[in-house]
């Protein structure tokens, strides 16, 4: 029986310089379809998805249904303490270069927050025309999720690094909410191992005990995790075909685990 792709949903990671598409399908080896889209530089990202429903073959389909995983600035308000006439005071209070942007909530039921991120206005226009059914999540929505579900109940404190898109993602929790949650941009080898030893530092963790778990595109991993390793004695380095049971999808060439996580989230 041939696939309905307008009763499926669609999933589009857009970053500050990538865009990619992907979309369910039980008949391929690895469950998805899996499309990159090659960005053109000097013009927007709402151009270029324009031109994608032009050229990408996933978006050819006609699928109704969408979740657009936004990369932007993230702040994250304690959920009750979240009032939603108040998002956008917030995140230009505390983001700087985003008042022309739309600022999304996505609610964080397992970390009892809400995260504010900004949405560029033509993206989100662009988004709104071909898709009737339009969801939208930050980029480190299931990665927290998934991060925090498997370190629920350890016995020691863990601190996370994730790296995607020229950037580390660091944050820790303490049980149902956000102990710590920061992102920094060019984090290549010597600023991304300041960076990580500074939060863990600043959070009182234990170099003999406590866990620095790491994630992603790491630069020149094995001589982080050396380096890492003269300060603090457990540090990890997620593999994430071994953290998802060899799942078909982790096998897919350029996936980043926030789009694996996304895809396998519980």
């Amino acid at each position: 029986m041939p696939i309905n792709y307008p009763t499926q949903r669609i999933t589009l990671r857009i970053s500050s310089n990538s865009l990619t598409l992907a979309a369910p399908n039980g008949d391929s080896e690895s469950q998805i379809d899996f499309e990159p889209f090659i960005v053109k530089s000097g013009i927007s990202m709402a151009a270029n998805l324009r031109g994608a429903f032009k050229e990408a073959e996933l978006l050819s389909r006609g699928y109704s249904h969408a979740t657009a995983i936004i990369d932007s600035p993230v702040i994250l308000i304690p959920v009750e303490e979240f009032q939603e006439e108040d998002k956008d005071i917030l995140y230009n209070h505390s983001i700087t270069g985003h008042q022309q942007d739309l600022v999304a909530s996505t609610v964080l039921p397992d970390e009892n927050a809400v995260a504010l991120y900004s949405v560029n206005k033509d993206l989100k226009l662009v988004l709104d025309d071909h898709f009737p059914d339009l969801r939208l999540r930050p980029l480190m929505y299931s990665v927290w999720n998934h991060m925090h579900q498997s370190g629920y109940g350890s016995q020691w404190r863990r601190l996370y690094g994730y790296f995607h898109d020229n950037k580390l993602e660091i944050f820790s929790f303490d049980k149902n909410r956000f102990r710590y949650c920061n992102s920094f941009s060019n984090a290549q080898l010597r600023d991304a191992v300041y960076y990580l030893l500074f939060v863990w530092n600043q959070l009182g963790f234990d170099a003999h005990h406590d866990e620095l778990h790491l994630s992603g595109r790491l630069p020149e991993a094995e001589q982080m995790t050396l380096i890492l390793k003269r300060y603090v004695q457990k540090v990890y380095v997620h593999s994430v075909t071994a953290a998802f049971n060899r799942a078909p999808i982790t096998r897919i060439k350029g996936i980043q685990l926030d789009m694996i996580t996304h895809f396998l989230k519980k």
